[in-house]
């Protein structure tokens, strides 16, 4: 190995274990179910390279070293590649010049050629290093889709090829955030973020020991750095803990890919590109608890600023029509966040009914609900932000939604609409107040690194604890 090769502790503990066989596919359908397949006991590590990380030749070089360092360790490696650096936001400006609404078949087309090309220039810097390595497309790798274009959903994983190039001891890389349809056969996206998708649904369908997510940032942290600078990052999080963070707007991992990680066991490693050392494990509650003295009941806030609301005026205060609102919003792929209803007052009062959505979608959004004519007016609002706390300890911790209230009245700051689960509570407010909303929330709940007692990243605290 090349003295420069950069050394790890996780993929380190993959060495001596024993490849195991196992069948090579995976099913599911939106959220998917625990897979049968996963078998962690295994030397297979998955590897995804976001796009600042192979945003240029240099980039490609390094994340093309930590591959073979990888494989001269003794694993065998499976890397996801994303577009590099702005590429796919170049592709979408291309087709915008074109087109301003292009047809969603042939963005698909397009937004796919970018992973293709990182996959392709790594697998020429891996093979100058000494290591045979392959590049494939995702339907080359078995990623099965159903026929949403442009946010298509995993259905199944067929990694048949994958493993017979592993056996043939070359390194595979694998063009993330893309598939191919089930049904037409077309190739189809995954949407934002969809290589950690693409990573975690192939690491469960190899039984990977760990999906590692190299990024720009050294894992998942407290806060936004960028607004926080205090921020401290989490060694550990559950896979609850970052389901909740995900959906709140951190942008460090996909929803649906920690969805996959926690119905399948996919331990996930998050960390940085550009320097070694460990970053944030996200495995089960179970495992994090084990790593745990005593966990803070507020792990992190996190933030939103690309959703947009609409709001339905004078709807009927009738049996089914909610219904027949979010059903259209559902066929037409439409994730919705938040919503809010008043009660009428009266036989005869209407009601509003709003809610959150992408604002990438607000468009299609307000297209899908005005078609149904269930109410008086439709109106939308893009200056809208959302910020929320997350917490495991939340769930016998009393008195934090007050806590969350009173800090952002004390800032002047007014909430809109409210969201809770069991360890989130989530306030939509004006998009310009989100930083100060973050720093308030941040200061009040004590998450800075000097709010904690030292840690031991291999030891038993590896989770820090408030200090007292």
């Amino acid at each position: 190995m090349s003295a420069d090769a950069p050394r790890d502790g996780v993929t380190d503990f993959v060495v001596a274990i024993a490849a195991k066989k196992s069948d090579t596919s995976i099913s599911g359908r939106d959220y998917p179910q625990a897979l049968a397949v996963n078998e962690p006991n295994s030397d297979i590590v998955v590897m995804k390279f976001g796009g600042t990380s192979v945003a240029g030749a240099e980039e490609i070089k390094r994340a093309a070293r930590r591959i073979v360092a990888a494989r001269e360790r003794g694993c065998r490696v499976v890397a996801v590649l994303s577009a590099r650096g702005k590429t796919t936001d170049e592709l979408v400006a291309q087709a915008l010049e074109i087109s301003p609404r292009p047809v969603e078949r042939e963005m698909d087309m397009l937004l796919s050629t970018g992973e293709r090309i990182s996959c392709a220039l790594c697998a020429m810097a891996i093979h100058d290093m000494g290591q045979e390595a392959i590049s494939l497309t995702g339907s080359q790798a078995g990623i099965v889709t159903d026929s949403f274009h442009t946010r298509a959903k995993i259905v199944d994983v067929r990694a048949e090829r994958i493993r017979e190039t592993l056996e043939q001891d070359r390194i595979v890389l694998v063009a993330g955030f893309q598939g191919m349809s089930t049904e037409s056969k077309d190739v189809t996206t995954l949407g934002r973020g969809g290589s950690d998708t693409t990573a975690v649904a192939l690491a469960a369908a190899l039984g990977a020991s760990v999906c590692e997510i190299y990024t720009d940032v050294a894992g998942i942290y407290s806060a936004d750095p960028r607004i926080v600078p205090g921020a401290r990052k989490l060694p550990v999080a559950s896979y609850e803990e970052m389901l909740e963070m995900s959906a709140s707007g951190a942008k460090v991992l996909q929803l649906r890919s920690v969805e996959y990680a926690r119905n399948n066991g996919v331990r996930i490693h998050c960390r940085s590109s550009f320097e070694d050392g460990p970053g944030t494990l996200v495995v089960s509650e179970e495992e994090s608890e084990q790593q745990t003295m005593e966990q803070p009941f507020v792990t992190a806030v996190t933030h939103s600023d690309g959703e947009a609301r609409v709001t339905l005026t004078g709807v009927g205060d009738e049996p089914g029509v909610a219904g027949r609102i979010f059903t259209a919003l559902a066929d037409a792929g439409i994730n919705v966040d938040v919503i809010i209803q008043n009660e009428p007052v009266g036989e005869d009062a209407l009601a509003d009914l709003s809610f959150t959505v992408d604002r990438a979608d607000l468009t299609a959004a307000v297209d899908t609900v005005s078609e149904l004519k269930v109410s008086q007016g439709v109106r939308s609002d893009e200056r809208i932000g959302k910020v929320s706390i997350v917490g495991a300890g939340m769930r016998s911790h009393p008195g934090v939604a007050a806590k969350v209230f009173e800090v952002l009245g004390g800032e002047g700051i007014n909430i809109e609409m409210i969201s809770t689960s069991p360890i989130k509570i989530s306030c939509v407010i004006s998009a310009d107040r989100v930083p100060d909303a973050v720093r308030a929330l941040h200061t009040a709940f004590e998450l800075g690194a000097d709010a904690v007692k030292a840690e031991d990243p291999m030891g038993d605290t590896h989770r820090p604890t408030v200090g007292s």
